[in-house]
């Protein structure tokens, strides 16, 4: 009779052990809900979009000063690579989840294949490579604000741009590593 008590215990004991390390339903869904924002990027799929945020969510591009309110001007920030960009590809390096939010760290890479608006008027048929982070809030299932941060100054230097910085020096293509930290 004991043994089976030791043997029942010890059954309870290593079920509930497994259980401490897995994380919460939410936790877990904010987590597939992060890695899904990311798809995004390369599949500019507009449907998916509107179902991962919120009606009134906000999203931050912090390199270029810009906050897109709801979701058509969300759909038009996160679709806009595919008109510039073919072969993108964005590989999540880590996402940190919570109950309310999650952090997703990624490296974004693709062919800067048609001009992007007025701020590169041609194809320069280059290969960017940008790691950054997004950061985002999230309410009842949906993203109510997201955040990204990106090296911008890589961006444009890979795209071929030179920055003369003061006292004369002038950054290059030669000094960016693409993918560096």
């Amino acid at each position: 009779m004991r043994t089976a008590r030791a043997a029942c215990l010890c059954l309870v004991l290593t079920a509930c052990a497994g259980t401490a390390d897995r994380p919460s339903p939410v936790v877990a869904r904010n987590e597939v809900l992060a890695r899904t924002l990311m798809t995004v990027w390369e599949s500019g799929d507009a449907n998916v979009i509107r179902d991962l945020f919120s009606p009134q969510a906000v999203y931050d591009d912090f390199p270029n000063q810009t906050q897109y309110q709801g979701i058509e001007e969300i759909v038009g920030y996160l679709t806009h690579v595919s008109d510039w960009a073919d072969a993108v590809n964005v590989g999540v390096t880590d996402v940190h989840a919570s109950e309310d939010g999650a952090v997703v760290e990624w490296t974004f890479s693709g062919i800067q294949a048609a001009p992007i608006g007025t701020r590169v008027p041609v194809a320069t048929g280059r290969e960017v490579v940008l790691q950054g982070v997004t950061v985002l809030e999230i309410e009842g299932g949906r993203v109510a604000r997201a955040a990204d941060y990106l090296d911008v100054l890589t961006f444009v230097i890979q795209l071929g741009a030179e920055v003369h910085m003061p006292g004369g020096s002038v950054l290059r293509l030669d000094d960016v590593t693409p993918g560096a930290p």
